[in-house]
């Protein structure tokens, strides 16, 4: 492990920065059409269920990278196995979010630009700031942190002042009962964007009091899960339900109908900076668990030696992972989470608590005989 220590408010902001990511970007639920808001609240409380089994974990072994604990509470072959799949993963995850990033700047800024050349200019920075380790990490999350919500309470206050919202969009509320909500939730917005936050499992030994690691998760959790929850009651208010869903990126839609006093007007370019904030901390977080983990787990020294290495695959997979945006989009929202997201946020944490707790107790009751 880096010899390193971050304080609690810094994992708070880099996990709420993390959960906002690409999540801002995306129509988020709208499978739950007006309800859409109940549906990422549904899934925010889930989520922190989820949480306590990461943390219960974390109070096992307070020390340990999750790439060192899952070998010994399975062995070290099958530790070692499900340690490599969950690193696959991490980066697999940050190369899908550089996508996003790519193809937002692309469509509303330049549209000329190659989409390599814009995932490798961010990729550059990502790779420099991960070499640099999780402390520079998270003081670049303290410093983007107020700058972002900046924009997002000035935003808030030109959307009001424009006179876009229509409270009508949002009615009638449940239309069709709390299961449509609560469908999506449970097959969405509780794995992405929340759960997804796992990854703070290979932060959480950088804490310098790790006693505020469970109020600290559940705090960020629910910041960025009522954040998320505001911005679709506004997207939906702005735009209906109908141009909310066909739209690929709404909120940028939602900022573009800004117009006050015929003088301000096509401020998305501005608010992409807050967009590309979030991005930014979402894939350094990711590539960094990568990194640290790939080292743990091969026994390098020195992780900042595969930041390079590592960051060529996530940038080049970031191009090869779907042939256009529609693509991407549907295999993010409706084929990962089957795949990848029950067995990883779910399933297998829940395993390795089980047999973490099995350990645990007969090696206190070998204590006490």
């Amino acid at each position: 492990m880096e010899k390193a220590k971050i304080s609690a408010i810094q994992l708070f902001i880099l996990m709420v920065l993390f959960e906002l990511g690409s999540a801002l970007l995306v129509p988020l639920a709208i499978d739950a059409k007006q309800d859409a808001w109940l549906a990422i609240l549904f899934g925010m409380v889930g989520s922190l269920a989820l949480f306590l089994v990461y943390h219960k974990l974390y109070t096992y072994y307070p020390t340990l990278l999750p790439t060192e604990y899952m070998r010994k509470i399975l062995g070290k072959v099958i530790g070692t196995v499900l340690a490599f799949i969950y690193i696959l993963y991490f980066m697999y995850d940050a190369s899908r979010v550089l996508r996003d990033f790519g193809e937002m700047l692309l469509t509303f800024a330049y549209p000329d630009t190659p989409l390599f050349i814009a995932n490798a200019l961010l990729m550059l920075i990502i790779i420099y700031t991960v070499r640099k380790g999780i402390e520079v990490i998270a003081r670049s999350g303290e410093l983007l942190f107020i700058f972002m919500y900046v924009l997002a309470i000035a935003g808030f206050i030109l959307i009001l002042t424009s006179g876009l919202i229509e409270i009508k969009n949002l009615q009638p509320i449940l239309e069709e009962g709390l299961l449509s909500p609560l469908k999506v939730a449970l097959s969405e917005t509780l794995y992405f964007p929340f759960t997804e936050a796992v990854v703070f499992t290979m932060i959480l030994p950088y804490l310098n009091d790790s006693r505020k690691a469970k109020v600290t998760m559940l705090c960020a959790t629910g910041l960025s899960g009522i954040n998320l929850a505001i911005t679709m009651l506004i997207n939906v208010s702005v735009l209906g339900v109908n141009l909310t869903e066909r739209s690929e990126f709404p909120l940028l839609s939602t900022i573009e109908s800004i117009q006050v006093a015929n003088f301000l007007e096509r401020l998305e370019v501005f608010f992409m900076v807050g967009m590309i904030i979030g991005i930014f901390i979402k894939i350094t977080v990711l590539f960094y668990a990568s990194t640290i983990g790939t080292a743990n787990l091969f026994k390098i020294n020195s992780p900042s030696r595969l930041s390079y290495p590592l960051g060529i695959i996530v940038l080049l997979l970031s191009i090869t992972i779907a042939s256009n945006v529609q693509e991407h989009l549907h295999e993010g929202l409706h084929i990962v989470k089957t795949v990848l997201h029950i067995p990883l946020f779910i399933i297998i944490p829940l395993i390795l608590l089980l047999v973490a707790f099995l350990k645990n107790r007969n090696q206190q009751r070998g204590k006490s005989v």
